[in-house]
């Protein structure tokens, strides 16, 4: 009897193979009846099938097939690589005339969805029929990472800090005039906040959105998520959330699960829960996507950035700090990769507009939160958007900060004034931080050739859509354009 695909290609590992017993065994005890196979797109956004139970059975030998066409296309589903031309587009045979891949599942992703009726869902990881992985998947890119920081010895520890926000529908602009299609996104529902804004921290603020945050809270709980808080925000409607520590895929598989499940919960409410940077309505201010994150020693567990006297960082977490700060420009686009993204960028805005790292400083690009013997020692970037793709972002960090380490890379002097320090600028738009990525030669190699090109493409398009729309000055307007607020607003 021939061997199915995943043993075929050794694609599960013996704890897959293990977890993908105890979850049929959960499936037939709490009655499930289909399963949501799903895998992050280039955007992070969530894309697949839903199965049946015999089908995933199936499916935990032979993998699911499905079309890899969501790769064609950018934010408005405009289809930018020409699928039947010579390599698809791609310039690889593989890849010609829109294949099938492969959905291989991760059953230590598992879960039941509290708020859908006896469903499931579950992380897949994509491959060639070669049994290849995918060379477009995001997921594929961070293994790599997560695996080089393994062969060194050192584990990823990093906690989510996220801002979002939540607003309830009041049409939800559904004629067929507003539907839109390929390249031209639909118009996103109308809103209004949920609650006032301003006074930061404000508990009454916090119980105005009770009864929805109730419901929110109660699922990520039952998800077994690691929520460390919930807070009320600076602007109206403006939500933080944040999680413990977690280790390597975890966070990123964390963060994807999160969007999906707060925009899923609140829609079904009436709500409509907005991961935008800035959206394009009055009064509200830019969301950040703040990433804690740290190296442990894979044998002992022990936080190798706690310093020793007066410095802020061991010499080896200074170093990963050192590569964070060099690769900044190189990284833009993976830590904010939407247009929207980069009108955070403000100086004197709790956002930060150039390349600086500080002792607990919230201008500064790189934050450090130490104290000797501290084991929750850590640097805080909070250069990223809460849109970002969790997979892409934290490969991006991971491979700067193993460049640094590898090359000792002197982070430089501390800066007191972040906003004044005469250093470089952070890329100030998706043009800037798109033309600071292509010649990187750590990314090249790192990401590989293929994706960062694709990834160049693919973007460019966007930008181009915005330009012919807004034309070069679109972005020199403190004022949120119409076009970024229909691009992104329901979709991230």
């Amino acid at each position: 009897m021939s061997k199915k695909f995943i043993e075929q290609h050794g694609l599960w590992t013996d704890e897959q193979r293990e977890a993908a017993q105890r979850v049929l065994e959960r499936i037939e005890s709490e009655g499930i009846q289909m399963v949501r196979l799903s895998w992050p797109d280039q955007y992070g956004l969530l894309r697949g099938k839903m199965l049946s139970v015999a089908a995933l059975k199936s499916a935990f030998a032979s993998g699911s097939e499905i079309t890899m066409a969501p790769f064609f296309f950018d934010t408005a589903s405009a289809i930018v690589f020409n699928p039947f031309e010579a390599g698809g587009g791609f310039g690889t045979s593989e890849l010609s005339g829109s294949p099938n891949v492969v959905m291989v599942p991760d059953p230590s992703t598992f879960r039941v969805l509290p708020w859908a009726d006896r469903t499931g869902w579950m992380l897949a990881d994509l491959y060639m029929r070669s049994g290849r992985p995918f060379t477009l998947s995001p997921r594929a890119i961070l293994k790599k990472a997560i695996k080089q920081l393994a062969e060194a010895g050192y584990e990823l520890k990093a906690g989510l800090e996220v801002e979002w926000y939540l607003t309830r529908i009041v049409d939800p602009c559904l004629e067929p005039a507003t539907l839109g299609g390929p390249g031209t996104p639909a118009a996103p529902p109308k809103v209004m906040p949920v609650a006032k804004g301003y006074s930061y921290l404000l508990e009454n603020h916090l119980d105005e959105v009770e009864p929805i945050m109730a419901e929110i809270r109660h699922h990520l709980l039952t998800l077994g998520m690691p929520l460390r808080s919930i807070e009320d925000e600076w602007a109206p409607s403006q939500m933080e959330t944040t999680f413990d520590v977690m280790s390597g895929m975890d966070v990123a598989d964390t963060m994807v699960l999160f969007r999906n499940a707060v925009k899923q919960i609140c829609r079904r409410r009436g709500y409509l829960a907005s991961f935008m940077c800035k959206p394009g309505i009055p009064g509200f201010y830019a969301s950040g996507w703040h990433l804690h994150q740290s190296l442990a020693d894979r044998e002992t567990g022990h936080n190798l950035f706690i310093p020793d006297g007066d410095e802020p960082l061991s010499p080896l977490g200074r170093a990963y700090v050192g590569g964070l700060l060099e690769h900044a420009c190189a990284a833009s686009s993976f830590t904010t990769p939407t247009i929207n993204g980069y009108r955070r960028r403000r100086p004197y805005s709790l956002a930060p507009d150039r390349v600086t790292w500080a002792v607990d400083n919230r201008a500064a690009m790189a934050r450090v939160i130490s104290a000797p013997g501290d084991p929750a020692s850590r640097v805080e970037n909070r250069v990223g958007e809460p849109a970002a793709n969790p997979y892409l972002y934290l490969a991006s960090q991971i491979f700067a900060g193993l460049d640094g380490i590898r090359r000792n890379v002197d982070p430089g002097a501390l800066q007191e004034t972040p906003y004044a320090a005469d250093v470089t600028i952070l890329p100030t738009n998706l043009s800037a931080a798109l033309d600071a990525l292509e010649p990187s030669t750590l990314y090249r190699e790192s990401f590989g050739n293929a994706f960062v090109d694709y990834w160049l493409h693919l973007r460019r398009s966007e930008w181009k859509r915005f330009v012919t729309a807004e034309g070069e000055a679109g972005m020199e307007s403190e004022a949120v354009t119409e076009w970024e607020h229909r691009e992104y607003f329901e979709l991230m």
